[in-house]
This record gives C-alpha cells, structure tokens and sequence, in this order.
C-alpha cells in the first residue's frame, strides 16, 4: 500500500544546511514580479497591453543536447514560428534532465552540477553543487497561486533526492533514497507533499517531503524508467520499457498497462485525461487514461526516436480549454510542435532543427498563474505581500 497523507506543504521542518550559490548571482525569485506606478501616460498604457498580448501568446521551450548544449526557444502560437533565444554549452557533460517553472528553468548533467536559467531575459542564474553524482531527474513545485516556483527537487546516479528553496535556491536537505542505484525519474505531487521516484534496483519509493523522510519503497519486479502524476494526483504512471501501467495512488493498485510496441523513452500527461508517450518507435501517441486505449496516434512524428514531450497548456485553471499544443524532441536534433486538433494532418505546427543530439525537452505553460497588473494601478500591500 502506498500511503498519501494530506499535509500541508512546510519544508521549513528541514534543517537549513548552508548554501553553495552566491546569492549575488541568484537574486530572490519574488522581486522578479513586475510593479506597475500609478500615472502612466497612453503610451505605456499600450505599451504594458502589447506585453500582455505577448504572454497570452508566447511560451517557452528548452531542449537539452548530448553536445552539452542547452538550447532556448519561444513559440508564437499565432504566428507558427519556433525562434531560437539562446543555445550555448552550459554543462560540461551531456545534460540528463530538465524542468521549467513559468520563466525558470534549471538542467541537470552528467557533471554532477544543476544550472539555473531565466528564461524571460535568457541569462543565466548560475548553478548548484550539491550532488557527486550525475543529476537525473529535476522536478519544480510552483502552488496555484504564484507565477514562480517555490521548491525545486533533484536527483542523482547515487540514490540521493535533494531538496531546495527557489527562492535563492537555498539547499534545504539531501534524502538517501535508494541505497547503491541510480535514480532514473521523480515525480512531484501536485499538493508538493510527497514524491515518487524509480530507480535503478527496480523499486518504488515515496518520500514525504514535509518530514523530509522515504515513507517505503515498493519492490517492482522490473526497472521502471519513468514515473509521472496525473494534474489532480490520483493516478500515477510507471514506465517500464514497452509497458505503461497506470496506478491508482491511493494503494497504488494497477487500473491499466498500455501495451507499447516498443520502449517508451518519454511521457507527459495532460489536463484532458490522456496521457503522451514517446519513444523508439518515433510515434507520439494519446492514451485515455480512462479506458486504457488509444485515443489517436501521432506516426512518424519525427525520423528518430523521441526522447522528450511537453504538453503546452493555459495554467489559469480553466477546465473548458483542452490542451492541443503538445511539443517534441527527437535525437536528430529537430523540436516540433503539434497542434493536436489537426492530428489527421500529421503535419507539425512549427520545427527547428538544432543539429544536435537531444536528449530531453521541457517547457513553460501559455501565460503566467498570474495577470500583469493593469497600467495605472498600483500593487496593494496585500498583493505584494503574495
């Protein structure tokens, strides 16, 4: 049985352990909110519309590269286009994992570093020495109510979960989770109250991240590759090569398998109850998490396998929006974008060919949790105080 317990979310239980970034090059994440004096004239008026509009519209995407490369890129869903922002060698390995909150992002890679970016200036925010060992899976927890993120987790090759406060990226504590194996994924409950990961030696764990403890772990019998929560946290899925099993988080009972035709390298969930899986058979396909069966099927989407899939959702809560930009990375180096209504079509919405080996994709929603504050009006004390 895996236990779910309802907390709330205090990782101030953990011992603070001292930092290793200077907060100089990390700047505290709340300052970045944009405050608005009163007394604008029309011209900033339009102005503050125009950016606006933009946020409405534009969304981020980042890739990762064997090469070392960290690729950027903005998508204008009404203009079609994928520009590249920034790409760069910002590891000295191969990066292994990303993950994007609104407008920050962090990578992991085989040298043992985490470097942070933000993505609204592209610049870099420096990086993160906590881990001796190649950094495997990454996962922010951002609550409903803010346009940042307010924890970020990690994992490594040695079996340990680290734990930070995004906000200067204060290191909170490292977790032993599974003794001598890697870990292969994390996934982060969206209450942000536990964690599951996969690993190596073919368990299961569950960490409570408000005691700062593993809760158990659950032999598999297998190695699972991925494991990712659905958007309300009832289910949660495992990958483990051909196989997709749907579990259901309260005891972890199994409602479904999906039967892959071959290894499943990447997967996200989407708000509609279907669930995206990629992989080496270069297909991207929809299952319904419901019923277990193929909703529709993406062929051929790329030449070369998947390695990485977004899907590209409001994140103002708004439940009669289906997603229908699902975004994807192949190893031949080419990141596409789908407009999923038009999957007869088989036809991408937008690409780029980087020319480097890709080895994972992650990717910030449409607009902010958060509107801009209107031109003319000032921040209350309560609002600032969010």
């Amino acid at each position: 049985m895996v236990e779910v317990i309802l907390a709330s979310f205090h990782l101030e239980r953990i011992s603070l352990l001292t930092p290793m970034v200077s907060s100089t090059l990390i700047p505290s994440l709340s300052t970045s909110t944009l405050e608005y004096d009163v007394g604008f004239n029309r011209s900033e008026e339009r102005e503050c519309e125009r950016v606006r509009e933009r946020e409405r519209v534009r969304m981020s995407l980042v890739a990762g590269s064997y090469e070392k490369f960290i690729w950027g890129f903005t998508l204008n869903s009404q203009s079609q286009t994928l520009t590249s922002r920034f790409s760069y060698p910002s590891h000295l390995s191969p990066i292994k994992c990303l993950a994007v909150s609104g407008s920050v992002a962090a990578s992991g890679g085989e040298d043992d570093t985490i470097q942070l970016y933000d993505l609204s200036t592209a610049a870099s925010l420096g990086s993160l020495h906590h881990h001796s060992a190649t950094v495997t899976a990454l996962a922010f927890y951002a609550p409903p109510n803010l346009p940042f993120p307010r924890n970020l987790v990690s994992a490594d090759a040695a079996g340990h979960l680290s734990i930070y406060d995004a906000d200067g990226f204060v290191h909170l504590a490292s977790l032993p989770v599974h003794r001598n194996a890697a870990i292969n994924d994390l996934a982060l409950h969206p209450s942000g109250e536990r964690a599951l990961t996969v690993g190596r030696d073919g368990c299961l764990a569950v960490v409570n991240l408000v005691r700062g403890r593993r809760n158990c772990c659950l032999r598999l019998g297998t190695e699972a590759s991925l494991v990712k929560f659905d958007d309300t946290g009832d289910r949660f899925f495992m990958a483990a090569k051909e196989k997709v099993s749907v579990h259901q988080t309260e005891d972890a009972k199994i409602l479904f398998e999906l039967e892959c035709s071959n290894p499943v390298l990447c997967a996200a969930p989407a708000r509609n109850g279907l669930l995206y899986t990629g992989g080496e058979d270069r297909n991207i396909t929809a299952w319904d998490i419901k019923t277990g069966k193929v909703a529709y099927c993406l062929e051929e989407a790329h030449a070369a396998r998947v390695k990485g899939i977004v899907v590209l959702t409001n994140s103002d809560g708004a439940k009669d929006d289906d997603p229908y930009l699902v975004a994807s990375a192949s190893s031949d180096g080419i990141v596409r974008v789908w407009d999923v209504r038009m999957a007869a079509r088989e036809k991408p919405l937008a690409e780029y060919k980087t020319g480097s080996r890709l080895t994972c994709l992650a990717g910030s929603h449409l607009k902010f949790k958060r509107p801009l504050p209107q031109a003319g009006k000032s921040k209350s004390k309560q609002q600032r105080a969010q």
